[in-house]
């Protein structure tokens, strides 16, 4: 189903397994002339670093709290006693960042590791003779070319959150200290510019994705690369970004278009979605990717609401921020209350229900947690509601505590990310939809994008606002939310006299929550240190848009600097 990608990474895990049943083959020495005897080593070790990419991006949440956590999309609040591990998240929430936090740690190691990975596998595969096995013209380079832009991913990761980083090339095995973020930049944009041309492109219209990085992939690396270098390394680059994205929709380098419908993206069958660009293959009891960290988001028995569907246990962790107080009115920052920047009539605003044959509706779960479609599935509390059908507020506060002489009345509730309850703060279901317990093999199988040409419209739209053209950024914006509304009948159309910075960040929001940027994208318009919303006050300080080196890096490394302010 997911092509070579999930059949070769399978094989390095089954040879593991059966290999006490194969007779050895003895050798003085293991190198690539001895080791790589067949197409099939050599795919199995081209595949290596993606898979780690496939775990940094798709199982672990270290990266992705570093780009939601701090934001004003999610957070992981104190849930009663549940939760406050020391204090981390709400130091996150507040941007008290120190150099032992478990996600700062993960998210150094992750990018480092990739890039390890990639070269140790590049340095094998140049020295094989890929003639003599028999390969068809061109895999040499394609291969070669991929872990390059593989490592220009990784490093843009390293780049985004910590700006300079110690850089390697395939040959370099040295310790090094850190290199800035100009140079740091430049060596990202060097590895582009040699892998692609030599990327594979996509030739078919919807044709399946696999994991590997094509050619918009790569230009769309390039183009993320020039689109944030205004906060990498204080430079304007959104002409060169603009440039890029339009060849990318223009079909310069492949064929792509947006999906009519949102689930075709997200779905049970997105390996052959039209707007795919790049995305981690995931398929049930092979290759499994949880885009969703389903196990930290959802509440403790979301499982009973699916039928009772088996392997599906939860720790209600994350959740949206909050868009209302708790007597009900919403707040009135600029950022946040992110639930509540949807429209009523926006098809995503539904609680999440799967519908049978691998269609679903809707991507939050929020209300009374009753299965609509069988009301014998139903979501039950585990603390403060344990045994009652549990309803899912967009509102964090101690309500289970109300009419207590300690919290009187509605005025005297808290709302802060230490003052929560097990039924806070709504949830997403969106890049790892869950079928119900008679459909079970159809879970995992949605692919998780990382790249998709809605993205590519979005950047383009803003460097077009960024240069005056609001009309024609609105255009583009318009074209992806049509597809949220029936008949395409949007009642908040984006048009010039609305466009401003604040519009285009809650577009961000609305169309990529929880797709783990929205630190990013906040960065960009100088808004991650400088704004308030829900419990979070702007701290002010630039030195907070780049997170504290970690101290096991140091430690392992005398030659790593720590960042300012830290």
């Amino acid at each position: 189903m997911k092509n070579k990608y999930i059949q070769f990474i399978l094989f390095g895990f089954i040879l593991l397994l059966t290999s006490c049943s194969v007779d050895p083959t003895y050798y003085s020495q293991v190198v690539p002339s001895n080791f790589y005897q067949s197409q099939d080593n050599v795919w199995q070790r081209f595949y290596r670093p993606f898979t780690h990419w496939r775990w940094y991006v798709g199982t672990d949440e270290g990266y992705w709290r570093c780009e939601e956590l701090g934001t004003d999309e999610f957070c992981l609040p104190t849930r009663g006693s549940d939760w406050y591990n020391g204090g981390q998240y709400q130091l996150f929430h507040h941007h008290k960042y120190y150099d032992q936090m478990d996600a700062i740690g993960n998210g150094w190691s992750g990018f480092g590791m990739g890039v390890a990975l990639a070269w140790d596998t590049y340095r094998d595969l140049s020295t094989v003779d890929f003639d003599k096995l028999g390969f068809a013209s061109g895999t040499r380079e394609s291969m070669l070319a991929q872990l390059n832009a593989l490592v220009a991913s990784f490093y843009k990761d390293g780049l985004d959150l910590f700006g300079g980083v110690p850089l390697y090339g395939p040959q370099d095995l040295d310790i090094k200290g850190r290199s800035t973020a100009q140079e740091t930049f430049n060596f990202i944009d060097s590895l582009l510019n040699v892998a692609i041309p030599q990327l594979p492109v996509k030739e078919e219209l919807g044709g399946a994705e696999n994991g590997t990085i094509n050619r918009a992939a790569g230009a769309a690396l390039k183009a993320e690369l020039y689109f944030n270098a205004i906060s990498y390394i204080d430079k304007d680059m959104f002409s060169e970004a603009a440039t890029i994205c339009q060849d990318i929709i223009d079909g310069k380098y492949g064929p792509y278009d947006l999906d009519d419908d949102w689930t075709t993206t997200f779905g049970f069958n997105n390996e052959t979605s039209k707007e795919i660009i790049w995305s981690i293959p995931s398929q049930n009891a092979k290759l499994q990717s949880d885009g969703d960290h389903w196990g930290t988001m959802m509440p403790y028995n979301y499982y009973k609401y699916l039928g009772n569907l088996q392997n599906s246990n939860a720790d209600n962790g994350y959740c949206l921020l909050p868009s209302r107080d708790p007597s009900g009115e919403l707040y009135t920052y600029h950022l946040g209350e992110p639930y509540e920047k949807f429209a009523d009539g926006d098809v995503r605003k539904q609680n999440y229900v799967y519908e049978g044959n691998g269609k679903y509706r809707g991507m939050f779960v929020i209300g009374r947690l009753v299965n609509p479609l069988d009301t014998t599935f139903q979501c039950l509390g585990a603390r403060e509601y344990s045994g009652k059908v549990i309803t899912i507020r967009d509102q964090v506060s101690y309500f289970a505590q109300l009419g207590s002489s300690k919290y009187p009345d509605v005025a005297s509730l808290p709302s802060t990310i230490a003052t929560a309850e097990e039924n806070s703060g709504v949830r997403l279901i969106k890049r790892s939809p869950r079928p119900t317990q008679d459909d079970a093999s159809l879970m995992y199988n949605p692919d998780i994008p990382v790249i998709r040409l809605s993205e590519i419209y979005y950047m383009l739209a803003e460097c077009k606002m960024r240069a005056g053209d609001k009309a024609g950024a609105a255009a583009l914006i318009n074209k992806v939310r049509k597809r949220y509304f029936v008949n395409g009948q949007d009642p908040d159309p984006v048009t010039p006299a609305n466009l401003d910075k604040y519009r285009m960040l809650d577009e961000w929001l609305e169309e990529f929550l929880g797709e783990g940027r929205r630190r990013t994208d906040l960065r960009r318009w100088n808004a991650y240190v400088t704004e308030d919303w829900w419990d979070h006050k702007a701290t002010n300080d630039a030195n907070i848009n780049l997170f504290p080196v970690p101290a096991s890096a140091i430690n392992a490394n005398n030659k790593l600097e720590q960042n300012p302010g830290y």
